[in-house]
């Protein structure tokens, strides 16, 4: 009797795997997925393996991975090592392609995770690789005319401006800038929903907006903003209709409001920032009824309505599914699938507990930077306007002088990645109060 692939892959089963995941775990005594008591801070702190030497002020920039996810990351790179066929055939689903056992794949639980965490379905979550591989899907996946316009900020990453602009190459589509604010110390909710409210025009197809400004740490209230967007869509029709696409990054993870209740259409986020999953992962939200309006870029290996329409030789049937626009390509799994570790994290930790805790540091981090002489914090002081980035400049330092003296100091700051660049400090969970009064005294030091 001859066995083909798709006979092997059907007849194997799941109990290769079994073997494998009980192999592994009998290799090494398994942690728990997730500490039961993280009411204390310190406990929170505990977690994470990074050097005491220092005081870690740029976490959002790349995170330290706390213990369950790198309990988890080890756990699937021992199963991956031991048996990575089965590990990777069953733990992606492709034994269901193929007409074997269904059972919920890795992948999905991420994608199960991520929705409880965001108030969603796991079916309108796609798995990316990071923030800037989740915006340039969206926009390249949006069918945009030549006589259509992307309308967004001067305060946005190079990565949105850059995935905005390759889009339009490709459409013909003009792109407009406007700035929200001028002064970030004095931003208004008010101001802001005012000038994009003058800035829409009919040719408006879609409007980038990022939750958070690296750039000055300004927290845009996008609740207004895209109250505005949707006042400005009344009388469009639904193809028509504008869209609200975000860089969400830099507050997905330390604020309160659940994703999927800010108004946006799109929603593109890293995860290996604020929300501490792995690094090289991430995620796009959107509802289930706009991913239709995506086309993907690159092939899937996350469904397979792609896989059975190829077989047929014909495209699948639309509407996009979210994931079909998770890109395919074998993939460091033992990261990708750790992601659902990460999002249990947070959910054990509590988003409003999250939320009060980094408000209350970047609070107390402020106001401290707000009462030395010689520097300027620009970065609005209200909490409502601003996250866990902190902009500031000393007087007669350049940012890179400030970065290094703080350095030399133990004290990782770092610069924003602009034409016009600041120091910026980030104080996040992986502080305390006596952290960020010693940043402070270094800066007092240096200033």
């Amino acid at each position: 009797m001859t066995f083909n692939r798709r006979d092997f892959v059907a007849s194997v089963g799941w109990s290769l795997l079994a073997g494998t995941a009980a192999r592994a775990a009998a290799s090494k005594p398994a942690a728990p997925a997730v500490a039961s008591d993280y009411s204390d801070w310190a406990a929170v702190r505990a977690e994470f393996d990074l050097s005491p030497e220092w005081l870690h002020f740029s976490q959002f920039y790349i995170v330290s991975h706390p213990r369950p996810v790198r309990a988890a990351i080890e756990r699937y790179r021992r199963m991956l090592d031991d048996n990575p066929f089965t590990t990777v055939e069953h733990g992606m689903g492709f034994a269901a392609f193929l007409g074997g056992a269904q059972q919920e794949t890795r992948p999905e639980r991420v994608q199960r995770a991520a929705a409880e965490y965001i108030g969603g379905r796991p079916e309108e979550v796609a798995l990316t690789d990071s923030t800037t591989q989740g915006l340039a899907l969206i926009y390249n996946g949006l069918t945009l005319k030549p006589d259509e316009e992307i309308l967004t900020t001067t305060h946005d990453h190079y990565v949105h401006h850059e995935s905005q602009r390759l889009a339009a190459e490709r459409s013909g589509a003009s792109i407009r800038r406007v700035a929200l604010y001028d002064a970030p110390a004095a931003a208004s909710a008010d101001e802001m929903a005012e000038r994009l409210k003058r800035a829409i025009g009919p040719r408006t197809r879609i409007v980038g907006l990022t939750w958070v400004h690296s750039c000055s740490g300004v927290k845009l209230p996008l609740h207004r903003l895209t109250q505005v967007v949707a006042d400005a869509n009344r009388g469009r029709d639904e193809h028509e209709r504008i869209l609200v696409v975000l860089d969400a990054v830099h507050g997905f993870g330390n604020q309160e409001e659940a994703l999927t209740q800010l108004g946006c259409d799109f929603a593109a986020a890293g995860t290996h920032k604020w929300i501490f999953a792995p690094r090289g992962t991430g995620i796009i939200w959107a509802p289930t009824k706009n991913w239709g309006f995506l086309r993907p870029t690159i092939p899937t290996f996350y469904s397979p309505q792609p896989f059975t329409a190829w077989e047929e030789q014909q495209p699948p049937q639309p509407p996009t599914q979210a994931a079909w626009v998770s890109p395919g390509g074998f993939k460091a799994y033992e990261h990708q699938w750790a992601m659902a570790e990460a999002f249990e994290f947070h959910r054990a930790i509590g988003r409003k507990r999250v939320a009060e805790r980094i408000a209350a540091l970047n609070s107390q981090c402020k106001e401290g930077l707000a009462g030395i002489a010689k520097v300027k914090v620009l970065t609005p002081r209200d909490p409502t306007l601003s996250a866990g980035i902190i902009c500031f400049q000393v007087e007669g330092q350049t940012t890179d002088e400030t970065v290094q003296r703080l350095l030399e100091r133990k004290v990782i700051a770092s610069n924003s990645p602009y034409k016009v660049s600041y120091p910026r400090l980030a104080p996040s969970l992986v502080n305390d109060e006596h952290q960020v009064e010693a940043a402070l005294s270094a800066v007092r030091a240096i200033a």
